[in-house]
């Protein structure tokens, strides 16, 4: 691992999913979860390094693949009931344990969300670093009207008056937690041993790309999402190529008050 460094992402990945089987190392656009969480990470600028705990021989392999450092992960560690914040903290202690230094900003992602933007990722880590927050984490905006069911089987609304509809633009944003990412002080996380803690910011993200990959329906809507993603990647990259390379060739007179001469010459 690095031990110099500053701002550390860990992406914890275990082998054991019930909703769906091996689900860290299902593919999304071509590329396994794992491997897409690494990638983002090491894509910004300010992440110095990336560690996969998992417990996983093949999620392992992946990640190492893909560019990140492994601590594996113990059993008691991997289970259903075990907290993401309880495989944060063993990395943390295992870096201590090996005479690490360890970093001052710890930035956790979740593989299950495969649109992790880099820039987003920049951006929290800059509020964290710079003393603006202690915390940071993605979040999508929304405006939709919640309800619960209570006791008795009745509707009773949540975030609204039940009594007054709103139009959209005339209602603040709420904010969904999307479960990408964190970014947080490592000594305050190892202090409170919880990822919410002292000032807690969010960074609002694109909503079409808060997804989360709990069952198969999830898959299925995050490989659409990447095929168009990528689909309008490739026009951009094809209409900047050709306004690079087309001549500019203008779509009027460049002097409309200089009269052109006539096909004979004359004035």
């Amino acid at each position: 691992m690095h031990s110099s460094a500053t701002v550390l992402a860990v992406v914890p990945a275990r082998a054991g999913s019930k909703g769906i089987p091996g689900k860290n190392l299902r593919t999304v656009g071509g590329r396994s979860l794992v491997r897409r969480a690494v990638e983002s990470a090491r894509s910004a600028a300010l992440i110095d390094a990336v560690v996969v705990t998992t417990d996983g021989d093949a999620i392992a392999a992946e990640a190492r693949a893909a560019g990140a450092d492994v601590v594996r992960r113990p059993a008691d560690l991997a289970g259903d009931q075990a907290s993401s914040e309880s495989a944060l903290l063993h990395v943390l202690d295992e870096l201590e344990a090996a005479g690490d230094a360890l970093p001052e900003v710890l930035v956790f992602l979740q593989a299950t969300s495969p649109f992790i933007d880099p820039d987003d990722l920049d951006t929290a880590i800059r509020r964290v670093a710079e003393g603006h927050a202690d915390v940071v984490f993605a979040a999508a905006p929304s405006h939709a009207f919640l309800w619960r069911i209570a006791d008795d089987g009745s509707a009773v609304a949540v975030n609204h008056d039940a009594a007054t509809r709103p139009r959209r633009q005339d209602r603040a944003a709420e904010y969904r937690e999307t479960g990408a990412s964190y970014v947080m002080r490592t000594d305050g996380f190892r202090q409170h041993r919880h990822r919410f803690h002292g000032r807690v910011e969010l960074i609002a993200v694109d909503p079409a790309g808060a997804i989360d990959i709990d069952d198969e329906t999830d898959l299925i809507a995050a490989d659409a999402t990447a095929e168009v993603t990528a689909e309008s990647a490739a026009e951009a990259t094809a209409h900047a190529t050709a306004d690079a390379v087309a001549p500019q060739i203008p779509d009027h007179d460049p002097s409309p008050t200089r009269a052109a001469p006539a096909l004979n010459g004359a004035p």
